[in-house]
């Protein structure tokens, strides 16, 4: 801290090298925006180690090379404490792990001004979350989507959301997702490697795009049990993007079970979706494991299967 700004050091490796300088910052401090960080470099908040100001987010990144950036210190959050009885896997003075529920959002944004999980961890933490995600994600270190249950981490305060931002982009957490998979992947068992970057047809949607062009990303499956018309796996991610397993699955013909974006059931399936209501993309955030950012410890938290993919499944065994 110094004055009113934090200080950020940030370690840009070789893979950097040629990146334009606010996406190298992107993949290097995944918990701020790509948008946040144009805005930190045109205000002349980003130096090298000589002190030299890089004010260019259209520049090439040089690497290796460490960058400091100065983060002004947040403004008081706007966004409103709500008690929405938040599930608690494990919490101390640093971070907490809470078990979403499927539906709740996690950050504030258009169409969702509150009842997300930011509102309910300024409730449940009172005052005490790190500010590094900015006013709108206090805390927020990463994200699973709207209709994702299961685990997510948030930091109490700057150094532990700064630890775990790094396990983040060294891809050294632990994330295991349950999923209901559409048909029968063959091989039972495999590994799915395929860039992911925008949708050249939809912007609000991912897609697997040639290595060059978009994020890395590997998702390694295996089979649980087979069902009708779908197959239980589990899915371990050894990178983290957007919708990862959801257009990884769909990439190799076998969508998510009841996914509105990046697939389509199958009668008789559909029909059992529609009976029971699903109307989510069947994805569980089972297991997150990381080291404690300030304790060194190893944390290793798992999260049972909602009571409605539990019930689908009892459904669909043959």
């Amino acid at each position: 801290m110094q004055g009113d700004e934090d200080i950020l050091t940030v370690a840009l490796g070789d893979s950097a090298a040629g990146l334009r300088l606010d996406r190298a910052l992107a993949e290097a401090v995944p918990n701020l925006s790509r948008e946040r960080l144009k805005s930190l470099i045109r205000g002349g908040r980003v130096a090298d180690a000589s002190g030299a100001v890089l004010w260019d987010p259209a520049a090439k990144a040089a690497a290796p090379a460490t960058l400091t950036l100065r983060l002004p210190a947040p403004a008081p959050a706007h966004n409103v404490a709500q008690d929405l009885g938040l599930i608690i896997a494990y919490e101390d003075e640093h971070l907490l792990v809470i078990d979403k529920p499927a539906g709740m959002v996690v950050h504030p944004a258009a169409g969702n001004a509150d009842g997300t999980l930011v509102n309910a961890l300024l409730h449940h933490c009172a005052g005490q979350l790190s500010g590094i995600g900015g006013v709108a994600r206090p805390g927020i270190v990463h994200r699973i989507d709207k209709d994702t249950s299961g685990l997510i981490v948030a930091a109490k305060h700057d150094k532990a959301h700064e630890g775990l931002a790094r396990q983040f982009a060294a891809h050294s957490i632990e994330r295991r997702y349950l999923a209901l998979a559409t048909g029968r992947p063959m091989p039972a068992n495999g590994t799915v490697d395929a860039a992911l970057g925008r949708s050249a047809t939809n912007r609000k949607k991912m897609a697997v795009v040639p290595e060059g062009r978009g994020k890395h990303a590997i998702t390694h499956y295996r089979t649980i049990e087979v069902l009708t018309g779908a197959t239980l796996i589990e899915c371990r991610l050894e990178t983290g993007r957007t919708h990862q397993v959801r257009v990884h699955m769909a990439h190799i013909g076998h969508p998510l079970v009841g996914d509105p974006v990046y697939g389509r059931s199958r009668k008789p399936l559909s029909d059992v979706l529609k009976a029971r209501g699903f109307m989510r993309q069947a994805l569980h955030a089972a297991h997150l494991g990381f080291i404690h950012p300030v304790t060194g410890n190893k944390i290793a938290l798992d999260s049972e299967l909602p009571q409605d993919m539990r019930e689908l499944i009892d459904e669909l065994r043959v």
